[in-house]
């Protein structure tokens, strides 16, 4: 039996709440359906240069020479799935999850060992219906294309390591590099100049000259706010086509209150922010808080 070393982009793939299919279908159908959905990551994979290593239920493991060859195999298979009016369910469509790592593995017999199959296998663990997550260092081998639409989401920590890695999502749906992150509107929406967040005696002007305010426990955030419901990277404001938004890469969510009291709560998701108030990390806001994180759109 030989091994041989090499480094490549470890790719899993997954379909999302396949138990609840069986329970929904029955054993047949769910079957099918699963297959199906198999058949299309290994599809796309030969398609991408990829290897399947081999498929366990509702699972493929690939390996890819470059991690561009991964995400675009990544972004087939998500496209792909959508589409297939088969995979409609009560309503819903059956959705995947995917997760990529570039690192070191072992080749032997058909089949791949190592540290990072493990952590591609982690990032898949990460994911939600519907996304790509790779960790930052196979982020940094992606092509500028790829890296201008990947956004970090969260921090983890790996089984068995003390260190602490950071999530990208890759917004495989280029044609709209927002449509992951869909607006909630609060109220008439118009384009403003600037948004300008305060915090304690800081305050932060977000406009054309600067990208992005991140908001979190984390000494390395714009604003740094403690508290056992707050992540470390927990929501950033950007700005995307004249418009602020806030978006959440939480646990627990984050929620706006409005100068005129209306409310809203995002959890790994977006929301259009307007006119002036509060925003509170992982817990609904007190305007009357000293440390408060208050904003202001200003034309």
């Amino acid at each position: 039996m030989t091994s041989t070393e090499t480094e490549v982009a470890v790719l899993f793939a997954d379909v999302v709440g396949s138990t609840r299919l069986y329970e929904l279908l029955g054993d047949q159908r769910a079957r099918e359906l699963i297959q199906l959905c198999v058949e299309i990551m290994r599809d796309a994979t030969v398609r991408n240069r990829g290897t399947v290593i081999k498929t366990i239920g509702d699972e493929i493991l690939a390996i890819f020479p470059t991690v561009d060859d991964a995400v675009n195999a990544g972004g087939e298979m998500q496209q792909d799935v959508g589409a297939r009016p088969e995979l409609l369910v009560q309503g819903q469509h059956v959705a995947i999850r995917i997760g990529c790592h570039f690192g070191p593995v072992v080749l032997e017999n058909k089949d791949i060992f190592g540290g990072s199959v493990h952590t591609a296998n982690r990032m898949t663990s990460q994911a939600k219906a519907g996304q790509i997550i790779l960790s930052a260092g196979t982020v940094n081998r992606c092509s500028p294309e790829w890296r201008a639409v990947s956004r970090r989401v969260d921090v983890t920590s790996l089984r068995g390591l003390n260190e602490e890695m950071e999530l990208y999502e890759v917004l495989w749906q280029q044609e709209d590099a927002t449509s992951m992150l869909p607006s909630i509107a609060m109220g008439g929406m118009r384009d403003a100049q600037r948004i300008r967040v305060r915090h304690l005696d800081h305050e932060i002007v977000l406009d054309d000259a600067r990208n992005e305010i991140t908001m979190g426990r984390a000494e390395e955030n714009s604003v740094v706010q403690k508290g056992t419901l707050i992540s470390r990277l927990h929501a950033r404001i950007e700005l995307v086509r004249g418009r602020f938004l806030l978006v959440d890469q939480s646990t627990n969510g984050t929620f706006v209150l409005n100068a005129d009291g209306k409310e809203s709560f995002v959890r790994r998701d977006s929301v259009a922010l307007q006119g002036e108030g509060c925003i509170g990390l992982g817990k609904l806001p007190d305007p009357d808080a000293a440390d408060v994180i208050r904003f202001a759109l200003e034309d």
